[in-house]
């Protein structure tokens, strides 16, 4: 007799996935027939709030009813919890595992002891990222994995050459995003350089600075010292994926 409630159980979460499956094949298709630019949609899953989907698209994030009939294109919000579910999703969607990056295409800038990592692309010719550059001047006790991102203009590509090509790459970094001082011309191997745009693209890294912190937390675009040390301090307290 045990057998029964078991069986009920098997053939009710049996039930279920069936019910989820159809609903979103119905988005699928729903979605896919009224707006054409929704046909190859990556993953539907149900949301936390009763009859609300989220549909994803590469990074992209929409939310539907279990018909497809409307769709709202916004970020979710638990008021209960005091979290914005949209962005937490994101976070996690576009997290980059540490020890992935080709740190052999990076320069380190290591001040204090450098216990602390974090990998920052950049473009020299980013007004962003000099404003970050002379933040991150009060951070300490951190290695700074620095990715040349040549992507705003030719020049960038030029001002990019000089700097990883230069005796000392650091100090012309510095020099140039700190004190506003040039970069020599230079010329040697810029595979390096390839490499990282190649990287960037794979992972939809479209805007500098874009810094990855050791737990995988992405943040695009620049951000304070104080901001910098908090996550940081949030990196540390993670399980690490540090080499």
């Amino acid at each position: 007799m045990k057998l029964i409630p078991t069986l009920l159980t098997a053939l009710s979460l049996a039930s279920l996935v069936g019910t989820a499956s159809a609903q979103e094949s119905d988005i699928r298709k729903a979605l896919a027939e009224r707006i054409p630019q929704m046909d190859k949609i990556d993953e539907v899953r149900p949301t936390p709030m009763k009859g609300l989907y989220e549909v994803r698209i590469g990074t992209d994030l929409f939310y539907t009813d279990a018909k497809g009939n409307y769709v709202i294109q916004g970020e979710l919000i638990d008021t209960k919890a005091r979290r914005n579910l949209t962005e937490d999703r994101i976070s996690k969607l576009t997290a980059v595992d540490f020890s992935a990056l080709p740190l052999k295409d990076a320069f380190t800038i290591v001040r204090g002891d450098g216990k602390r990592k974090v990998a920052v692309f950049e473009d020299p010719n980013c007004g962003y990222c000099k404003r970050f550059e002379r933040d991150l001047q009060n951070v300490d006790n951190v290695t700074v994995y620095l990715f040349l991102y040549p992507i705003l203009s030719p020049d960038s590509a030029e001002k990019s050459r000089n700097i990883w090509c230069a005796k000392d790459k650091t100090a012309a970094w510095q020099d140039y995003m700190v004190r506003d001082k040039a970069p020599a011309a230079a010329s040697c191997d810029t595979s390096a350089l390839q490499r990282n745009l190649a990287f960037g693209k794979k992972h939809k890294i479209t805007g500098t600075p874009t810094l990855i912190f050791a737990n995988g937390t992405r943040v695009p675009g620049a951000i304070g010292a104080q901001d910098v040390e908090k996550r940081l301090a949030e990196a540390s307290s993670d399980s690490p994926t540090t080499n």
